[in-house]
């Protein structure tokens, strides 16, 4: 590539980063992971082990060693809507109203904030149709542990949580995500400072629609990104819910 636009390779990956924002090789990767992902979702799409190869995966092994990274499911879970996914989930009061938890045995797959605990369930069986939901009857000790954490969180006593998430996402989701998760509690970014701390730069309004895309409220701390003036910006939850959050935290 490098001779056919005359330019050494160190000096064209240089160039393209700076065009593209992101290596030749993340480039290819990304490119590579969407079109997979696209092949996942047809509906009479070739499958799961012909997609990875159809998608220029050389082996099963290279795309499954990426999938926590890319898509937080494995490719068979994100592709069915959660087949085979077990996820338990309890609904609480809290100070932000009523709250419901989901989780697999991986990490929470599901926090959000609503008017009554059966609007949120429903939300919840949208968002995984095919998996196994059921409502956590006795809460086993690793599922206590975190809702003590968030519960901890929402009584001001734990501002930074750091609670595993196992979650449907692009890829472009899951950068957003990972980084939201680096900003402390008591500070906030822009959109657009977002995009540049991934990489980004032109990214900002996608930024935007992955905080929106959010299904993990507070673990994933949306609230802690704004308008470039300051203002709060939108929160699928409730700008109201985002105030409150914000100003606990600091």
């Amino acid at each position: 590539m490098g001779e056919r636009v005359k330019l050494s390779p160190t000096h064209l990956q240089r160039v393209f980063k700076a065009l593209v924002g992101v290596s030749p090789k993340q480039y290819l990767d990304a490119a590579r992971m969407r079109g997979f992902k696209e092949l996942l979702r047809e509906p009479e799409g070739p499958g799961v082990t012909d997609s990875i190869f159809e998608a220029g995966y050389g082996s099963l092994s290279r795309v499954y060693e990426k999938t926590d990274v890319r898509l937080g499911m494995t490719p068979m879970e994100y592709s069915e809507g959660g087949k085979g996914v077990e996820i338990s989930w309890a609904a609480s009061e809290t100070l932000l109203g009523p709250m419901l938890v989901a989780a697999t045995d991986r990490g929470l797959c599901f926090i959000q904030f609503g008017e009554n605990s059966a609007a949120l369930l429903a939300a919840l069986e949208a968002q995984y149709p095919r998996a196994q939901i059921r409502p956590m009857r006795e809460h086993s000790a690793q599922f206590t542990e975190w809702m003590e954490g968030l519960n901890r969180y929402l009584a001001g006593h734990a501002p930074d949580l750091r609670l595993p998430v196992h979650v449907r996402a692009t890829a472009f989701q899951l950068t957003v995500w990972k980084y939201l998760q680096t900003i402390p509690a008591g500070t906030v970014n822009s959109y657009r400072e977002v995009a540049e701390a991934i990489g980004q730069p032109k990214a900002a309004r996608a930024v935007a629609r992955a905080c929106a895309s959010n299904s993990v409220a507070i673990v994933i701390p949306c609230h802690r990104v704004l308008r470039g003036t300051g203002e709060l910006g939108g929160y699928r939850w409730g700008l109201a819910r985002k105030r409150t959050l914000l100003a606990a935290e600091r």
